[in-house]
Order: C-alpha cells, then structure tokens, then sequence
C-alpha cells in the first residue's frame, strides 16, 4: 500500500482543506474506490451522511451551545456524523475541480454584500 499514509491527527493540530483532499484521494486511491466517486454517487453520499447527522437532533429538541447536556459518546457519534459530512463534501468538490476554501471564502464575501451590516444588526 506504497504512498498511504493514514491519519494519525492529534486534536491540536490545525488541519488545511487541502491537506484532508489529498488523504482523502489517497485514501480512495490505494483502495480503488476512485471508480466509484463521481460526483452523483458523492453527493448522494454526502445527502445520506446529512441525513445520518440530522437522526442525532430529531427528538432532542433546541439543545444548548457546546452540548453541555450530552454524553461523551453522544459527542463522538455527532463528531462522527459531522466529520462523515465534511469528507464528502471535500470530495465533491475534489472530482468536481472546485477550490472549496476560495469558493467558501467568495461566497462569506459575496453574503457579506448581500447582508450588510445595518444599525439593526448591532
């Protein structure tokens, strides 16, 4: 398996999109599942990770900001979920040839004129 290097992340490092897209090709790559990764079969990965995310907040109702109410593998099954989620989305936008860091960073800028900063907002 020449060129695999699996993750072994500790939680302080800061991690770069581009970092986890080339893991993530590595990861398909040294498996063969690229064959399976076009942009439907991703995306309907992807929908079926947010579905899989959203199963975890269906009975709880609001719930408050850093979970302070919730166990501790309650907390790991969310960060699994989230973390599902994230991976494929990189992936889409990987097959797809999109920069998603530019494209989040354009589209943050692009709200920012559509919703500007009124005296209401204050």
């Amino acid at each position: 398996m020449e060129g695999l290097k699996e993750c072994s992340l500790t939680t302080t490092k800061d991690v770069s999109l581009q970092e986890l897209k080339l893991r993530l090709r590595d990861f398909a790559r040294v498996r063969g599942w690229e064959q399976f990764h076009s942009p439907r079969n991703l995306l309907l990965a992807l929908v079926g990770e947010v579905g899989e995310l959203s199963e975890i907040f269906q009975w709880k109702g609001e719930v408050a900001r850093g979970l302070p109410n919730w166990s501790e593998d309650d907390k790991e099954h969310l960060e699994d979920e989230v973390s599902d989620v994230l991976l494929y989305l990189i992936q889409l936008a990987d097959v797809c040839g999109l920069d998603l860091g530019k494209a989040a960073l354009t589209k943050i800028n692009k709200n920012g004129q559509k919703y500007p900063i009124t005296h209401q907002n204050i």
